[in-house]
C-alpha cells in the first residue's frame, strides 16, 4: 500500500502521524510510505532520517493526498485537506467529528474512508489510540492551569502547592478517567488540594484504593460539581463520551459564584467542551476571560510539547496502520471488532451512531457499510 504522511497545518500545530521508526515498519512490511518535506523538522525529525527509514520525500501536500491510498495524519483534515480526499482513499487521524459538522458534511462528500483514533477500542472497553492523547493532555492541564494562575497571566496568583503557612490551591478535576488522573496525579504531585469527581462508583473506589486521602473523591452530581466550581482555584474539564459531544457541566451561572481569577482549563473542548462558556482556543492565543474566570480551551493541546506526543501516538496507531496496509481496510475492520469501531464515515454514509445522533445524519453500522 502506498500511505501519505503529510505536514500539519492546523495552527501551531507541530506533531506528525508518523516516526522514522514507523516509516521503517512500514516499509519492511513491504508498503511505500511519503513524506511531506519537512513534516517533522519542528520536533527533530529530519527529512534525512524518514529517508534513511525508507521514506520518499514529498514536497507537497497535493501530490500526497492525489497518490496516497492512505493518508495517516494527527489532527482532523482541514476544510483544503478535505476537498483533496478522494473517493475510496482512506483517512486514519483524530476526527472528533460531533461538535463538527462541516467536518462531517465534507468527509461525506468526499466518499473516503474515515477511520477516528478516538473511537477506536480495545477488548477492555478502553480508547487505546486516544490514551496516549489523554495522559499528555492531562498531565499539560495542571500545568497551563497553574501558569494561568498566575498574577501576571491575569490569574488569582495562586501557588499551586502553597508554601509553609499558606495553604494550597483547591483543584477539582471533572472526569476520572485517564484525562482526570493525569491531571489528578500531576496536582497532587505538586502539592495541591485535589477533588476528581465521576459518576463510576467503582472508578472511585479505585482511585481511593491507588491514592488513599491524599485525594478527595466525589460521585458527580450537578450539586456537587456546583460546590465544588465555586470553591476551586482551578477546575478541570475531563469528561469524555466516546464519539459524542461532551456535555455541559458547568453552567454559565456556576461561573458567576466562582473567585475572580480562577481558571478553567477544558479539555474536553475538542468534543465541543464541558464548560458552557468554552470555545476553541489555540497556542497562539490560549486563554480568554468570562466573569473573572480564565478559561483555557485549546484543542490540540499536546501538540504544544509535540516530540513528546508524536512518539506516543506513533507506538499506538503503528500496529492498526499496519493491519490496515497490509489486510486492505475492508478485511481488517473485518478481523478487528475494535478498530472496526473507528469507522466514522465509509463512502459517504456516517458509521458511527453517537456522530449520526449528534448530527441529524441517518446510521449505517460500520458492519453493513464494509460487508
Amino acid at each position: 500500500m502506498l500511505i501519505g504522511v503529510p505536514k500539519e497545518i492546523k495552527n501551531h500545530e507541530y506533531r506528525i502521524g508518523m516516526t522514522p521508526s514507523g516509516v521503517r515498519e512500514l516499509v519492511a512490511a513491504g508498503h511505500e510510505v511519503m513524506i511531506q518535506r519537512d513534516g517533522g523538522s519542528a520536533i527533530g525529525l529530519s527529512n534525512e532520517q524518514y529517508e534513511a527509514a525508507g521514506a520518499t520525500i514529498i514536497d507537497t501536500p497535493e501530490e500526497i493526498f492525489a497518490k496516497a491510498e492512505m493518508i495517516v495524519k494527527v489532527k482532523e483534515p482541514q476544510p483544503n485537506e478535505c476537498k483533496m480526499l478522494r473517493s475510496g482513499q482512506i483517512l486514519f487521524t483524530y476526527l472528533h467529528l460531533a461538535p463538527d459538522p462541516e467536518q462531517t458534511r465534507l468527509l461525506v462528500e468526499s466518499d473516503a474512508v474515515a477511520i477516528a483514533y478516538e473511537t477506536v477500542t480495545d477488548p477492555r472497553g478502553g480508547l487505546p489510540l486516544l490514551a496516549p492523547m489523554s495522559e499528555v493532555a492531562g498531565r499539560m492541564a495542571i500545568q497551563a492551569g497553574a501558569h494561568s494562575l498566575e498574577k501576571a497571566q491575569g490569574g488569582l496568583g495562586t501557588l499551586l502547592g502553597g508554601v509553609p503557612g499558606v495553604a494550597p490551591a483547591k483543584v477539582v478535576v471533572i472526569g476520572g478517567g485517564v484525562v482526570g488522573i493525569n491531571s489528578a496525579r500531576m496536582a497532587l504531585g505538586l502539592g495541591a488540594d485535589v477533588t476528581i469527581l465521576d459518576r463510576s462508583l467503582p472508578r472511585l473506589k479505585e482511585l481511593d484504593a491507588l491514592y488513599g486521602p491524599q485525594l478527595k473523591t466525589l460521585y458527580s452530581t450537578a450539586d456537587a460539581i456546583e460546590q465544588e466550581v465555586t470553591q476551586a482555584d482551578l477546575v478541570i474539564g475531563a469528561v469524555l463520551i466516546p464519539g459524542a459531544a461532551a456535555p455541559k457541566l458547568v453552567t454559565r451561572e456556576m461561573l458567576g459564584k466562582m473567585k475572580d481569577g480562577a481558571v478553567l482549563v477544558d479539555v474536553a473542548i475538542d468534543q465541543g467542551g464541558c464548560f458552557e462558556t468554552s470555545k476553541a482556543t489555540t497556542h497562539q492565543e490560549p486563554t480568554y476571560t468570562v466573569d473573572g474566570v480564565i478559561h483555557y480551551c485549546v484543542a490540540n493541546m499536546p501538540g504544544g510539547v509535540a516530540r513528546t506526543s508524536t512518539f506516543a501516538l506513533t507506538n499506538a496507531t503503528l500496529p492498526f496502520a499496519l493491519a490496515l496496509a497490509n489486510k486492505g481496510y475492508k478485511q481488517a475492520l473485518k478481523d478487528d471488532a475494535n478498530l472496526r469501531d473507528g469507522l466514522n464515515v465509509h463512502r459517504g454514509q456516517v458509521t458511527y451512531e453517537a456522530v449520526a445522533r449528534d448530527l441529524g445524519y441517518d446510521y449505517q453500522s460500520a458492519e453493513s457499510a464494509i460487508s
